[in-house]
């Protein structure tokens, strides 16, 4: 099944890394400029742009757009941490943000303008940069948005040794709340590329310079310094040789910067899902752990912990399983909570809250990615997100020899102890071309209703691969903010696996387009009017969660044209013009 945010391409957020944060470390430590400000009080960050390097090299590839730049400038911050929670109370609401203000264990909170902050992307039109060719003369002028969340590194040795604030901004069009923050002691990359807008310069030679926007100067109280970058941009042939515009000297090469990620990374062509992991690995180490992963007891091997559970039929007294050939999980063993049957969920333990989004990226397409060509069909966005509290676990295990695994849902306690599992479905091998990996069959479906929202005209149903895309609300109660599979590679397992365990994590939402075949409704002699896609968490309600009544969300559409030439107007959502 195709995963993304945006089908077009994949976006990420890049982050110049290693030497250049050393540069970074000596420049914030020189004295201030004419333009510094006072000293900050207590709770107050002190912010400052810097530049890691006085030069830089970007590559334009021959054929390409233009050129991806990575001017290596970044915001300081020291004295205390920046953060900002950035919340609306529904899609009828604005966003309104906050500036999180702690001096020990007094909170103070600072309200934003109104209207500053546009979306959960980052603070729009912060950097506002100008470059000059070698005559002088200005040849680009531009503002781009600042998204904190990127950890670029720390200033200096004594500083926080990890950050616990996400990883990336939420780019998905109807995120509820988010928080973004920069440690005390660490520096936010500002300039990153962004992979959808290249910059079109000439190889030669360009001055660049580079400052923050005057509201946030004095929203912030940075120091109106601007600094000022060399820029070679060199033409790069199909042989790989560097044309007009020479050699990348000692500057920092723009486009080899280290890949950022996390929630909002886009995963798109089926071919990609199996590169998710490059974008969370980031976040290991801070996140919380269910079960084998943070551990209760020490992990036994995947083959005797699977081979345990197929055993138990026998001592359970069903010598040969479930009529089905399923297999019966391990019995449930607590000093406090007693277990009901073979598997049990002791009352008032914490469940995750399964929600379903509207759909978005909504398009019609004919004959795209293996679809039937002149027929014509209708594809979208969907994102099922936990609420919390707590997590959905769930892990599958395997038939020997089955391309079929049985699934249980656990549960745990306020400690994290595990208390409880109940069955779930199953988790299928999914064999397809980009896909390769367990998929559990019982997560969500789709259907496409009439203009009644009653009559259903087409239904679909996928089976998925769990994995944290999308951060839709980090300010949910126990939210974690580094959720350990944000991608594929960590959730879904080989065809040689033998159990599994995929998670969706508190505050974090799962994003699949329907872009490929059998995915996408078929709408081919369709007649013209009012539809509505209705995306529908946990169909069967064979996950335990704490409230079902928000599992179903329908986003208007309103089919035109004729077949072959199909249109396709969808009516924002309240506030959320997001077609």
């Amino acid at each position: 099944m195709t995963r993304s945010q945006d089908r077009k391409g994949l976006k990420r957020a890049a982050f110049a890394a290693g030497a250049a944060l050393t540069v970074v470390a000596a420049v914030a430590g020189s004295a201030p400029g004419a333009g510094a400000a006072p000293a900050s009080p207590a709770g107050t960050p002190k912010l400052k742009l810097v530049a890691a390097s006085k030069a830089v090299t970007a590559d334009r590839y021959e054929g390409n757009s233009g050129v991806y730049l990575d001017l290596g400038t970044y915001v300081t911050v020291d004295n205390a941490p920046l953060e900002l929670k950035v919340t609306r109370k529904s899609y009828k609401d604005p966003i309104v943000a906050q500036q999180i203000l702690r001096n020990g264990s007094k909170v103070t909170t600072k309200t934003l303008p109104a209207g500053l902050v546009k979306d959960f992307s980052g603070l729009p039109d912060f950097l506002e940069v100008s470059i000059k060719n070698a005559a002088g003369v200005e040849v680009q002028k531009s503002k781009s948005n600042f998204c904190l969340n990127n950890a670029s590194g720390r200033l200096r040795p004594d500083a926080p040794a990890t950050s616990h604030y996400p990883e990336s901004c939420s780019t998905n069009p109807f995120t509820l709340g988010s928080v973004w923050g920069v440690e005390k002691g660490w520096a936010a990359n500002t300039s990153a590329f962004d992979y959808d807008r290249p910059l079109d310069l000439a190889a030669g030679e360009y001055t660049v310079k580079v400052g923050v926007a005057k509201k946030y100067r004095d929203l912030f109280g940075i120091p109106d310094d601007r600094p000022t970058i060399a820029l070679t941009v060199r033409e790069i042939s199909d042989g790989g040789e560097g044309g007009a515009g020479g050699g990348g000297g000692a500057g920092l090469t723009a486009h080899s910067a280290t890949t950022g990620g996390g929630h909002g990374a886009s995963h798109d062509m089926a071919g990609m899902e199996g590169m998710k992991g490059m974008e969370g690995m980031a976040g290991m180490g801070g996140g919380h752990h269910y079960g084998p992963r943070g551990a209760d007891a020490p992990t036994p091997s995947a083959l005797s912990h699977a081979l345990e559970a197929r055993g138990l039929a026998h001592h359970l007294g069903d010598g040969s399983g479930h009529t089905d050939g399923s297999r019966v999980a391990p019995a449930l063993k607590s000093a406090t909570k007693r277990p009901t049957g073979r598997a049990g969920v002791p009352a008032n333990v914490p469940k995750p809250d399964l929600r379903s989004l509207p759909a978005w990226d909504i398009a019609v397409t004919d004959g795209e990615d293996g679809d039937v060509a002149g027929k014509d069909y209708l594809a979208f966005s969907a994102n099922v997100w936990n609420a919390g509290p707590a997590p959905l676990v769930v892990d599958g295990f395997r038939k020997p020899g089955a391309d079929l695994m049985d699934s249980y849902q656990y549960f745990y306690d306020a400690k994290g102890k595990q208390v409880g599992y109940a069955p779930a479905g199953t988790m299928e091998w999914d064999p397809r071309i980009g896909h390769e990996h367990w998929h559990f069959t019982d997560f969500a479906s789709y259907r496409l209703l009439a203009a009644d929202q009653k009559e259903i005209v087409k239904s679909g149903k996928e089976a998925f691969c769990l994995a944290n895309t999308d951060a839709i609300d980090y300010t949910v109660k126990n939210a974690n903010w580094h959720p350990y599979n944000t991608d594929l590679s960590t959730a879904c397992g080989q065809q040689n696996s033998i159990s599994v365990r995929e998670v969706l994590d508190v505050g974090s939402g799962d994003t699949y387009t329907q872009y490929r075949p059998g995915q996408s409704f078929d709408i081919t002699g369709l007649p013209n009017g009012t539809y509505y896609i209705q995306v529908i968490a946990n169909p069967a309600n064979r996950l335990q969660e704490t409230d079902t009544k928000n599992n179903v969300s329908l986003r208007k559409v309103v089919l035109g044209g004729t077949d072959g030439a199909r249109t396709v107007s969808v009516p924002p959502v309240d506030l959320i013009n997001a077609p």
